[in-house]
């Protein structure tokens, strides 16, 4: 079973739905043959080059309300051992992150991207790094497993930008508008930070579907605007 999960590294959300999935992919007992890809997104595809703070950004776009848009997640991150420091996070672009992700992928495999994915969720939302630097994102490459002269030559470059900016566009061909979007076989989508019991259920479910052959179309339900309970918008 191959699962695509559609996430930004900016996502808080996405960081919850990481953590709820990885949850109910252990108790699953066919995840040996579950293979698990991220597929990119940016809920913020023009922010600059130059990072700012987090939290006068999101105050600046939702108002008052992102403070407590802040504080129910954190406070739902703490219970999946995740530590937000909002305070510390920057808003930066995260396309350099996502073609990071690919080169982890194509040359390293799943389960190196997977590392890298949680390192950059990490760093951004915990550490407070830039994650729209070069420099910072070969540190934490490089601490996930990849060479550094690799990283430092391919972020020097365009490599991985045609790919990047494919899978961007077959996300939106299927209609993702918010994240974390789960497709499982290409076939089915969930959508949100679903709690670790649903991801559970859909997963033995997309089970007996392939051992079925009953294929059905990507279906993902729309979402509003901003980060609402399970998932971030834009």
């Amino acid at each position: 079973m191959k699962v695509e999960i559609w996430s930004d590294i900016a996502c808080p959300w996405c960081y919850i739905g990481k953590r709820r999935f990885e949850q109910a992919l252990a108790d699953f007992p066919g995840k040996e043959q579950v293979e698990v890809v991220y597929r990119p997104y940016q809920l913020v595809p023009d922010a600059p080059a130059t990072a700012s703070p987090h939290r006068a950004w999101l105050a600046e776009r939702y108002g008052p309300q992102s403070v407590a848009m802040d504080a129910r997640v954190a406070e739902l991150g703490r219970t999946e051992g995740i530590a937000y420091d909002f305070d510390a996070a920057l808003h930066a672009n995260t396309f350099l992150g996502h073609r990071l992700l690919h080169l982890a992928e194509a040359e390293y495999g799943p389960a190196v991207q997977g590392r890298l994915k949680e390192a950059l969720l990490k760093a951004h939302f915990t550490d407070g790094v830039d994650v729209g630097d070069r420099a910072a994102l070969t540190d934490v490459a490089v601490a996930s497993g990849l060479d550094r002269d690799r990283v430092t030559a391919y972020l020097a470059g365009d490599e991985g930008t045609a790919e990047v900016n494919a899978q961007l566009a077959e996300g939106r061909e299927l209609g993702i508008n918010a994240v974390p979007t789960f497709v499982f076989e290409g076939k089915w989508a969930v959508q949100g930070g679903q709690d670790a019991a649903t991801f559970g259920k859909v997963l033995e479910q997309v089970a007996a579907e392939i051992g079925e052959r009953r294929p059905a179309p990507v279906q993902v339900a729309p979402a509003g605007e901003a980060c609402a309970d399970g998932s971030c918008a834009i």
